[in-house]
């Protein structure tokens, strides 16, 4: 899913139907044309992997038309009571609706929604055990993603990363990259990029160097990402992160 502000700046987002199951629910701006498709499709009920407005952008859209819901505790406080967004999202994304419906809680044998922390506090991800498929929102993103928010934890993240690879999924989809190739291989490395990173980081804190200089000698100078948005969602988060000792 994507709009003509999203693909401006590069930036598409995928939810995915699985068993008459809908993982995530896409962003504000597309809400008339996701609409649609739910008028083409039939959706027994949709899990929210995290609150971001890419992700349960429409959630309130699906309690609306009765779908049951299923995410973390903390999700769906964020939703029915949200925060404030920066600029740049609700120019890019939009500004969810609260989650003021009631709906019904999801549930499905065949689908898990487990925690996978460190991206988001309420990050979760939803694993198919019988098919060895794991729906991953954010978890992945890539090996070497150098760039936060400030919330992020990227030592949590790490971890979250290693209990997915165990498990050895055969198939895996990112919300952002779509389709991943060799994805406990993939998950492994990007687990071992941030420990490396991680370790790079820690020893420059321990050698006395400032912020910007460590983000500019381990990750290689800011993103103009981090620019546009005016630091939040920069490079200089990871490196802040991991001083804070952010697990």
């Amino acid at each position: 899913m994507s709009s003509r502000r999203s693909r401006l700046v590069g930036y598409a987002v995928a939810a995915y139907l699985v068993r008459g199951a809908l993982v995530d629910s896409g962003f504000p701006r597309i809400g008339q044309r996701f609409a649609r498709l739910l008028d083409e499709m039939p959706v027994r009920g949709a899990f929210m992997t995290h609150q971001h407005e890419d992700h349960a952008g429409n959630a309130e859209l699906l309690a609306a038309r009765g779908v049951p819901l299923a995410m973390g505790a903390l999700t769906r406080e964020v939703l029915a009571a949200p925060s404030r967004i920066e600029l740049y999202r609700r120019v890019v994304w939009g500004t969810p609706a609260t989650l003021s419906t009631p709906t019904a809680a999801f549930d499905d044998d065949a689908l898990a929604l487990l925690p996978a922390p460190g991206h988001t506090p309420d990050h979760h991800v939803v694993w198919d055990r019988e098919r060895g498929t794991l729906f991953a929102g954010d978890l992945y993103l890539g090996v070497k993603v150098r760039i936060a928010h400030p919330s992020e934890r990227p030592r949590e993240t790490m971890r979250s990363v290693r209990r997915f690879a165990a498990l050895a999924p055969e198939r895996m989809f990112c919300a952002h990259r779509g389709l991943v190739a060799d994805p406990a291989a993939a998950l492994t490395a990007k687990a071992e990029w941030m420990a490396e990173t991680i370790g790079r980081v820690e020893a420059r804190i321990a050698e006395g160097w400032n912020d910007a200089a460590i983000r500019d000698d381990v990750l290689e100078g800011e993103s103009a990402t981090g620019y546009v948005t005016n630091g939040e969602y920069a490079r200089i988060n990871f490196v802040r992160a991991v001083r804070g000792r952010g697990e």
